[in-house]
């Protein structure tokens, strides 16, 4: 279940990646590049922080084969009309998902706390987002007003975490949480739930 969790956060993130990157009118070397940062840079610096060695993609050589291969086919296709683009959201959320829970889980089978763990959830779903923003030359939503991003991410892992501590939830952890997040997120985007922001510093 795990691996397949993982895979399909690969998916989905890519996606997401060249969504973004076909926005930005960006070639294929740049639609390859995005995907690639979008689906890869959050579980790289989760490995970094864990030690794990090698990294999680370098391990699993083919899942940059797989990203190489969906940025193609998305290459050569004609611009997404209107009514698709719209629901691009979508594969966002599920990597946001599908990505925290596979962090989170890599954090409790390297030993962290539970906190450490659903922080790790975080960063794993959330950094490749930031990079790709700011690579775009973007504000990350991660730091400015805008419907709740890690807060969805860090919340749904600490239901993975929870889950995982009562036997009788571990077979269905992984999906509840996933759920969770990529509700949580919909939800924020569709009703615009955005954290309070602190008073400047006169």
């Amino acid at each position: 279940m795990d691996q397949i969790i993982e895979l399909l956060a690969v998916i989905a993130s890519a996606i997401f990646g060249v969504s973004l990157a076909r926005r930005h009118n960006m070639d294929f070397a740049g639609v390859f590049s995005m995907a690639l940062i979008v689906a890869f840079g959050g579980g790289s610096l989760r490995d970094i922080f864990l030690d794990r060695h090698p990294l999680f993609w370098i391990e699993k050589h083919h899942y940059p084969v797989i990203v190489f291969f969906l940025s193609l086919l998305t290459s050569v296709v004609p611009r997404f009309p209107k009514s698709i683009e719209k629901w691009l959201i979508i594969p966002d959320a599920l990597g946001l998902g599908l990505f925290s829970v596979a962090g989170t889980d890599a954090a409790l089978e390297s030993g962290t706390s539970f906190f450490v763990a659903a922080l790790m959830g975080a960063i794993t779903g959330t950094f490749g987002g930031v990079v790709a923003e700011v690579i775009c030359n973007q504000v990350p939503s991660l730091f400015r007003p805008a419907p709740m991003y890690a807060t969805c991410a860090f919340t749904g892992s600490w239901f993975y975490v929870l889950l995982q501590q009562w036997e009788p939830a571990r077979p269905v952890a992984g999906p509840v949480a996933i759920i969770v997040i990529v509700a949580f997120r919909l939800m924020a985007l569709r009703f615009q739930w955005i954290l309070p922001q602190m008073e400047a510093d006169e």
